[in-house]
Order: C-alpha cells, then sequence, then structure tokens
C-alpha cells in the first residue's frame, strides 16, 4: 500500500472540507482527544518530587504509544488496493492542517489590510501565544508570518512526512508527539522537568520536516537563492532547533524580518532578528505570504504525487 498515496488523499480532503464545525461539535478532533488525555496524565503524574521527569518520560511515551498503536490497528484492517488507500486517506484526514492554517492567517490579512487593527489583534491571539494587546502592525504581521512558517512544517509537512515514512501509525505518533510539546513541553516551573521528553522527542522528529519545509518555502519563492541564503545564515539563531528553518526562508523568500524581541505575559524575550537588515512585514505582506504558501502546499503535492508513482 502506497503511504504517500494514502497522504495525498488526506490532503485533498483537507483542502475541500478543512474540518468542519458541526463534525467538531458532534465529535470533537484527533487533537482533542489527544489533549484530553495529555492533561489527565498532567493532572494525576506531574507531582512535585524526585521522579517528576521519570513520570513525564512515561506519560510521553505511553500517549505516543497509545497514537501510534490506534494507528497500526486501524492500517490492519485497511482492504488492499485503492479503496485501502481511499480509507486510510480518510482516516489521516483530521491529522492534516492545511485548510485551517490558511484560513487562521487570512482572518489576520483581511483586518489588517483594512486598517482595523483591533480585529488583527484578535485574529493572531488565535495563533501565537504572545501578548496581542503590545503588537503594532508589523509586529501582528510579523507573529502571524513566524505562525504560517512554523506551523507549516508541525501542521502539515511533519505529519505528511511521518505519514509517509510509516502510514496510519507514523502519522498518529506524530500528532501525538507534537500535542504533547505544545501542552507540556514547556520551559515552566511545573512543566521543566514533566515535559523535558515531550520537548526533546518532537524536536527529533521535527528535525527533517523543518528543514524541508524551509527548502520549499525556498525553492517556491520569486527570490530562492536569497531565501536558501537567509535560512542558511540565520536559522540556528533561532531559540527552536527547528523553528528557524521555515522561518528564517520565509523571511529571505519575502524580504522582510521576522522574529525579534517579543513580549510574552509580563516578560520580553530578547529573541534575534531573522533576516535582521530587511524592513519589518506591512499588511500586504501576509497576502504575500499567503500566496507563498500556496505555492509551497502545491510543491508538498507533487512531491507526494511523485512518491506515489514510485511507489513509496
Amino acid at each position: 500500500m502506497s503511504f504517500a498515496a494514502m497522504m495525498l488523499v488526506a490532503c485533498a480532503i483537507d483542502l475541500i472540507f478543512g474540518w468542519p464545525d458541526a463534525l467538531f461539535r458532534r465529535i470533537g478532533h484527533p487533537v482533542t482527544w489527544l489533549g484530553a488525555l495529555i492533561a489527565t496524565l498532567d493532572r494525576r503524574l506531574n507531582r512535585e518530587g524526585t521522579a517528576r521527569r521519570a513520570r513525564g518520560v512515561f506519560a510521553a511515551l505511553l500517549t505516543i504509544a497509545l497514537a501510534a498503536g490506534a494507528g497500526a490497528v486501524a492500517q490492519a484492517l485497511l482492504p488492499a488496493g485503492p479503496l485501502g488507500i481511499v480509507i486510510g486517506g480518510v482516516l489521516a484526514w483530521p491529522l492534516v492542517a492545511i485548510r485551517s492554517m490558511h484560513d487562521h492567517v487570512a482572518a489576520v490579512a483581511r483586518p489588517l489590510v483594512a486598517g482595523d487593527l483591533g480585529a488583527a489583534r484578535q485574529a493572531v491571539s488565535m495563533i501565537v501565544g504572545r501578548d496581542p494587546a503590545a503588537l503594532d502592525e508589523a509586529g501582528v504581521a510579523r507573529a502571524a508570518l513566524e505562525s504560517l512558517a512554523e506551523n507549516s512544517s508541525d501542521g502539515i509537512t511533519a505529519p505528511l512526512f511521518w505519514g509517509v515514512v510509516a502510514g496510519l501509525p507514523g502519522i498518529a505518533a506524530y500528532k501525538a508527539i507534537n500535542t504533547l510539546d505544545s501542552m507540556i513541553g514547556h520551559r515552566t516551573a511545573r512543566h521543566e522537568a514533566f515535559g523535558w521528553a515531550a520537548a526533546r522527542i518532537d524536536d527529533v522528529a521535527n528535525l527533517i520536516p523543518a528543514r524541508l519545509t524551509g527548502v520549499v518555502f525556498a525553492l517556491v519563492s520569486r527570490a530562492p537563492g536569497r531565501a536558501l541564503a537567509v535560512m542558511m545564515r540565520d536559522a540556528r539563531a533561532h531559540r527552536s532547533p527547528n523553528a528557524g528553518w521555515p522561518e528564517a526562508a520565509l523571511a529571505g523568500a519575502l524580504g522582510v524580518r521576522l522574529s525579534g524581541p517579543r513580549i510574552y505575559g509580563t516578560t520580553v524575550a530578547a529573541e534575534p532578528w531573522l533576516n535582521g537588515t530587511a524592513p519589518d512585514p506591512a499588511p500586504l505582506d501576509l497576502a504575500r505570504g499567503l500566496a507563498l504558501y500556496r505555492r509551497a502546499m502545491a510543491g508538498l503535492g507533487l512531491l507526494l504525487a511523485a512518491a506515489a508513482v514510485w511507489g513509496i
């Protein structure tokens, strides 16, 4: 069975339907199911004591094993041939977020271009963790573009990559890894030890997808040489071992600067700039970023189609 073809089906369904609100209200979403499990483990196991890190390792491995196991059982039950590929694609569909990523950033771009900074701040607060009230027009544009770049890797390239590698167990395991990191992989007093394994596993799982996303952004841009040069020069300066690659590539592709100092609550994080000599992004640069994103998703689709033809 071609896992690449299965992932291509999942992408096609996601592009057409997204994850409908009516379906979410009825059954939720696999990420919310994983989130409920992780929240339960966090509540019951994340206690003060010398074994806090060990309990975090257990929670992470248990969550990943359950997700991968469910995927393995589902995959074992698939019929052979094209029908199995289609059913597998339907099962993988909710684990791909091509349409929702575009919609969330477009929801920031529309009011920002119209000059409604308040509405743009409200929209960007749905996709970033920093304080939107402290963001000016350029800050909102930067935050949205950074989210677009990072989540293109975490929400699309990485699940598809692991889906091609291992089918339903691969994409389900990755989604568990990413959800663990987003919920407990933080350097806070509560999660520094308990979330250590979640953060480290996520770093490893995203090593290849993050760099692949950056390369795709660069190659489909109108300035591939500049985008690749900025990525290779600046990506390692980012606080994350992976997020800097797609973010730096996007910054170089659009000819703007991203990252830089930002405010989380009452804390100012002195992050370095990516493509720091370029100007801040303007509202219309969000539209350019979305156009680049659409080309990048088309590029990933072509890669999946080629892999399917080769029988991967």
